[in-house]
């Protein structure tokens, strides 16, 4: 008798990440005493890199955030020096991916500012940026650096355009003006070729950033988009919203037919916004709710079901808002394959969370960590804005990989002027709408008059040398002579 052996398939996906685990730092290497913003913006309010920890503080009169270098933890003074030269709330701040001492913020005051923040901290207070940009005609919400290009930054502003920033001249060199509202979210695809937005105009959109085309939309009647990311280079969108039972949900897209998801995924019945993180090495989706203390985290694949549950780190502590470290900040010998800085409002807290395969074994771990994006841009803004797109360069994490960027930032000396772009001055004939922006208007224009009048005493200064000089030739015995 044959006894025909039955084929033994496992249930579930075998997974190098199906244990992942959340760990909390313990209190000695948080940050404490911080007056986190109470603005209700859906934005994070913090931004992190391998030498600074910056977040959004609650402030009066303007806005300003901290920056703390990222050793300097436990209890933060309440006098600790601050960036203050906004004159509204600060919205949104985000790290050049590139130069580690420059940090770019945008406000409701409409400008846009670049500051360079010293080695080892601020000592005191810093109120003059490197660059101040002005372009939006209204508050700006959301900025994002272009991921592979030097001194390339978009920013989105309740005018409902997105600016291309050239920092190189320090002037708006590009005018996305396809959005028909508010937009809530900026995500590129890993050369920065493609540029998705959501708007709460309730379309998703996939863009050709040089030239505003908008290549793929969708109109998302019963998945009412909040928040989108690119997933690497596997042609996929994953957006996060509201089904049409209010019910949190996410999405997954193709990026080049939005005509329908590829699948749709009830997540719960919480309010609160769902902010998606996806890491392109391990192809992991977290997912943080903000008001609570959850993150879900998913692996992501090109065949179905396209996503597969892995775990949930819980907390009774809810999140505002949360940083990441970049890939190459992280503790490697850990096994630390993702870290989040979780604001907590209430207790004034930044709390780090290592997200951690757990592995035996001590030396360095090649399966978990790829070949990933570094810290040197592989174009100049040039080379990009005339149509060139080139792969972030990579570098191992295994040796040395705690090697500084090269890349310095050197901003560019300007004459304030009109600014026109695609034809159409920026920052004229725009009435205030609100008091707030007429008092902001109105300081602009203060300083614009203190500036025409330095620049006036000056032009004074030159006509009386040169009536002088003109003077003292004249007189001069040669001239007498002849």
């Amino acid at each position: 008798m044959t006894i025909s052996k039955m084929s033994w398939r496992p249930q579930y996906r075998s997974s190098k990440f199906r244990n992942v685990y959340g760990k909390v730092a313990s209190r000695e290497h948080c940050f404490d005493g911080i007056p986190i913003t109470k603005n209700v913006h859906d934005n994070h309010f913090c931004a992190v890199n391998v030498k600074f920890l910056a977040i959004v503080t609650e402030s009066a009169g303007g806005g300003s955030f901290l920056v703390i270098p990222l050793e300097q933890t436990g209890r933060i003074e309440p006098n600790y020096p601050k960036v203050c030269g906004h004159q509204g709330n600060v919205l949104d701040i985000k790290w050049n991916p590139f130069v580690e001492n420059i940090i770019a913020s945008c406000s409701e005051d409409t400008s846009v500012r670049i500051w360079e923040i010293p080695d080892g901290g601020l000592k005191r207070n810093m109120v003059e940026a490197v660059l101040e940009l002005y372009g939006h005609s209204r508050r700006v919400g959301l900025l994002e650096w272009h991921p592979t290009t030097n001194n390339i930054l978009f920013s989105a502003g309740y005018d409902y355009k997105v600016l291309i920033w050239n920092l190189d001249i320090g002037e708006p060199v590009k005018m996305i003006d396809c959005h028909s509202d508010v937009i809530l979210c900026m995500s590129f695809n890993t050369d920065g070729s493609l540029l998705s937005t959501t708007c709460k105009d309730k379309k998703l959109r996939v863009i050709e950033p040089r030239s505003g085309k908008v290549l793929q939309e969708a109109n998302c009647k019963n998945h009412r988009v909040n928040r989108v990311v690119f997933l690497g280079n596997m042609k996929r969108l994953l957006t996060t919203g509201v089904s049409r039972w209010n019910t949190r949900q996410i999405a997954l897209w193709d990026q080049e037919d939005l005509s329908m998801p590829l699948k749709e995924e009830e997540i719960d019945g919480l309010s609160g916004l769902l902010f998606p993180f996806y890491d392109a090495d391990t192809h992991m989706l977290y997912l943080a709710g903000k008001g609570d203390g959850n993150i879900r985290y998913y692996e992501i694949s090109t065949e179905k079901p396209y996503l597969t549950y892995l775990m949930e780190f819980r907390s009774p502590a809810p999140q505002k808002g949360l940083g990441v470290m970049p890939k190459h900040g992280l503790d490697v010998s850990a096994c630390e394959v993702f870290r989040f800085y979780k604001l907590i409002t209430l207790k004034g807290l930044i709390e780090p969370i290592s997200m951690i395969v757990p592995r035996r074994s001590e030396t360095y771990q090649e399966d978990i960590y790829p070949m990933t994006a570094g810290t040197e841009p592989a174009l100049t803004p040039d080379e990009w804005l005339s149509g060139t797109n080139r792969d972030p360069i990579l570098m191992s994490l295994k040796e040395g990989y705690k090697k500084t960027s090269k890349v310095v930032f050197k901003a560019p000396v300007r004459e304030k002027k009109s600014i026109v772009v695609n034809g159409i001055d920026l920052l004229e004939n725009v009435p205030p709408r609100t008091e707030n922006e007429l008092l902001r208007m109105f300081f602009r224009q203060q300083d614009e008059i203190r500036r025409l009048k330095g620049e006036l005493s000056q032009k004074d200064i030159k006509i009386r040398q040169l009536q002088l000089e003109l003077k003292n030739l004249r007189n001069s015995p040669k001239n007498n002579e002849l």
